[in-house]
């Protein structure tokens, strides 16, 4: 260590999580400001952001708010020498910041944008008499029957309002039906409602692509609710509430029932935000604030619709492939899939990289098990899926034809908690052995055995993956996964199922590194090999790609390596909390995190080890939670070819000069350009050129 560098465990050696994870969703938005983005693409991650935001809000400022309330500090989610409440004033600042540029792009870029297009939300100003009436008409047979206004009284106290849900607080005048004076009333939108409504061509002006919010109906036709009183103020407002589900799984006999009871009380935890209109007056703002028991930092007040994730809505419904990325096959090697999958995985190993590979064999590959006579058992982990998966329907009719399927599926899997409820009654219910993971450890590994009778006897097939075994997000997420028939990985992975099914002890796996036993200790000792090899004068490099860097310890040993002289390159889309840049300590690493068409998820070790590379791919991020409170599988890519096709990957990422952002010292994020003279480098665009083809006419 040079002289006077700082401690390695000095606190300012870590970033804030919660700064780091602000600071990844302002690079979101940033795709919406990039004019290179086609128009209803920007639109889109405009949305995401504000998705992003509400998470935010429901888990990570929710998560402090709690522990402030309960008086305790936690120095890694704090920021340095900081309590909770300090670390809340500081993300009240930049959340603030985020959401006048998220209104500041919409307003002021984007709509313009899109009205040169054509598509226009025509504010209640601009209506022409001819909207006017159809809308009216419009409030009184479709909206005015289902609203459900309530004038506030001792009788009728402040209602419960939902998370997220859109509501307005009116300001009344006059003497209601019983001869009281009025004073403020609260109207509730049904989720039921569409919070966008297309004007039909030709209605007056109005063209293919025309739309009035909701809130703008509901706002000109709102005297309509209180008949005989006079509205002084009619203004939107939404609150968001703590989401995140506890239930004491020590406590419980049954998870799935006690998580069927813990659901609906999501609906309405402790508020943690609240946005309203920002021509609500001051003092109805702050009543708002003291009915959701908030403070004035809390308040949001936006210039347009307090929700901007309904605006998505608009880009499925405008049909205008010129303003979207243009469509795209992946790729299919269909040669190689033809016949017998089985017969294929004895002679090789087959890596795919989702979405840029198709995810139809992973489907293939469980359709064949099902129907194979000489399959025996599939093993399954399920994460997130969906209840109408043909995955699951798959796994269904496995357990039909006689199969035993043993599914493992984690009902604890934030914001999906329902629909695997579903998956589960679903699979139980065709016959299959469901088990819900492990008490206190979320199941968050992905793989799938295979157990089939062969002449040489049992063999197994494996497909392992660094994400969830869902077709949707197959299609937008950068995921590898793995077929192989090695019998050390098969033995490695039945080895996991049964601890996840009997909970008994299992011995040393061969190949695999598994949380919470051996992951941390695996990696770690890797990153250990190549500090020893640069301080020997070897060579010695390590590039992870990740999702989120956050785990103390394990920054502290890339810290050490970098000291040693191991020349260390991250590229992490989300949260991280390592420092580079630092003299004499974080000087030798560079942290990147590409943003772009696809969201990158797919988690990568790779390690020189003197000429010796290994690659490693793995379910597992840097997090806490994921090498110490989950089920994690880290697997080895083996095959040369395969091994080198990921390394090629990942030198296309550090190669990217349009899509990719730097980290600095001071915690900041700059995007880089090319140089001049230099040619511009998009990783996901080479790589979707290396994989897919365009789509043939008609397809």
């Amino acid at each position: 260590m040079v002289a006077d560098s700082p401690s390695i465990d000095a606190g300012a050696l870590f970033f804030s999580r919660e700064l780091s994870l602000l600071a990844f969703n302002e690079r979101v938005l940033e795709q919406a400001a990039d004019t290179e983005v086609p128009l209803l693409e920007r639109l889109r991650y405009l949305c995401i952001s504000s998705t992003n935001l509400d998470e935010f809000f429901e888990i990570r400022i929710a998560g402090l708010k709690q522990r402030l309330a309960a008086g305790e500090l936690h120095g890694e989610t704090d920021t340095p020498a900081s309590s909770a409440a300090g670390t809340l004033r500081t993300l009240s600042v930049r959340a603030h910041q985020l959401v006048d540029r998220q209104y500041q792009l919409l307003n002021e870029v984007l709509q313009p944008a899109l009205e040169a297009e054509q598509i226009r939300f025509i504010r209640r100003g601009d209506w022409d008499a001819e909207q006017e009436q159809w809308l009216e008409d419009f409030f009184r047979n479709e909206l005015l029957p289902v609203l459900s206004p309530i004038g506030l009284d001792p009788a009728h106290p402040f209602p419960r309002i939902l998370n997220k849900s859109l509501n307005f607080i009116v300001s009344l005048e006059g003497k209601d039906a019983f001869g009281r004076n009025s004073g403020m009333a609260i109207v509730q939108a049904p989720r039921s409602l569409p919070r966008l409504i297309p004007l039909p061509t030709g209605i007056g002006g109005s063209g293919p692509y025309d739309y009035v919010f909701l809130s703008s109906i509901i706002h000109a036709f709102s005297d309509q609710l209180f008949p005989g009183m006079e509205i002084r103020g009619c203004y939107q407002f939404r609150v968001t509430r703590n989401s995140d589900l506890f239930v004491d799984e020590e406590e419980v006999d049954d998870l799935l029932h006690a998580l069927q009871g813990e659901l609906p009380a999501r609906r309405y935890g402790d508020a943690v935000r609240l946005e309203v209109a920002d021509n609500c007056p001051p003092d109805m703002a702050r009543f708002l604030a003291r009915q959701f028991h908030l403070e004035e930092d809390d308040i949001y007040q936006v210039n347009g619709p307090v929700n901007l994730n309904r605006l998505l809505a608009i880009v499925d419904l405008v049909d205008r492939p010129d303003l979207k990325f243009p469509p795209f096959t992946p790729q299919l090697d269909t040669a190689l899939w033809q016949g017998n999958v089985f017969a294929t995985l004895r002679r090789r190993d087959m890596l795919l990289y989702h979405p840029f590979d198709s995810f139809v064999p992973v489907i293939d590959f469980l359709r064949q098990a099902a129907r194979d006579s000489k399959v025996l058992a599939i093993k399954m982990t399920l994460y997130r899926t969906g209840p109408d998966s043909i995955i699951v329907e798959t796994l269904a009719s496995a357990a039909r034809a006689g199969k035993e399927v043993t599914v493992v599926i984690e009902l604890r899997a934030r914001f999906d908690e329902e629909e695997n409820i579903a998956v589960a009654s679903r699979l139980q219910e065709a016959g299959a052995h469901v088990v819900y993971g492990v008490v206190g450890y979320k199941t968050h590994a992905k793989m799938t055995l295979v157990i089939r009778r062969e002449k040489a006897g049992l063999r197994h097939y494996v497909h392992l993956g660094t994400g969830n075994y869902h077709p949707k997000t197959a299609r937008v997420y950068t995921d590898y996964g793995l077929f192989t028939s090695d019998a050390a990985i098969g033995d490695d992975v039945r080895k996991i199922f049964l601890q996840l099914t009997s909970l008994g002890k299992v011995t040393k796996l061969k190949k695999l590194l598994q949380s919470p036993f051996t992951l941390h200790s695996g990696l770690s000792e890797k990153i250990r090999r190549e500090t020893e090899h640069a301080a020997a004068g070897r060579t010695a490099r390590i590039i992870i790609k990740v999702n989120s860097l956050v785990e103390k310890t394990m920054i502290k040993s890339l810290y050490a390596a970098s000291q040693a002289g191991v020349a260390i390159q991250l590229i992490v889309r989300g949260m991280c909390r390592l420092r580079p840049g630092v003299a004499g300590i974080s000087d030798n690493i560079e942290v990147r995190s590409i943003v772009g068409r696809f969201l990158e998820h797919s988690r990568v070790y790779y390690f020189e080890n003197d000429g010796a590379p290994e690659v490693y791919c793995a379910s597992a991020d840097l997090m806490e939670r994921n090498l110490y409170r989950r089920v994690e599988a880290c697997f080895p890519i083996e095959d040369p070819q395969l091994r080198q096709g990921i390394i090629e990957d990942l030198h296309r990422y550090l190669a990217d000069n349009t899509h990719a952002w730097i980290l600095q010292e001071d915690g900041e994020y700059r995007r880089l350009r090319p140089a001049p003279g230099e040619a511009p480098r998009h990783a996901q665009a080479e790589i979707l050129a290396a994989h897919v083809r365009s789509p043939s006419p008609g397809e």
